[in-house]
């Protein structure tokens, strides 16, 4: 059986993906109550939910946004 996910990589997966608390929320259909317990440690985060989080992050850890972009502006 896998390791479970805990409450400190779980944010630490939100935060490369860039989302925050409501993000996810909103993108799993969810309250907000229940992922802040998540993130508190007050309810297991289910294998599932880890599973993708971990993926996302890694996708996002491996590709992280180009900085040829930094800065740039409107000229309007």
């Amino acid at each position: 059986m896998g390791e479970l996910m805990t409450p400190e990589r779980f944010s630490e997966c939100l935060l490369h993906i860039r989302w925050t608390p409501i993000n996810i929320a909103v993108a799993l259909q969810c309250e907000l109550s229940w992922i802040e317990a998540l993130e508190a440690g007050n309810e297991e985060i289910p294998a599932g939910l880890a599973a993708w989080l971990e993926t996302l992050a890694q996708a996002h850890e491996a590709l992280p946004p180009p900085v040829t972009y930094r800065g740039k502006g409107s000229k309007l």
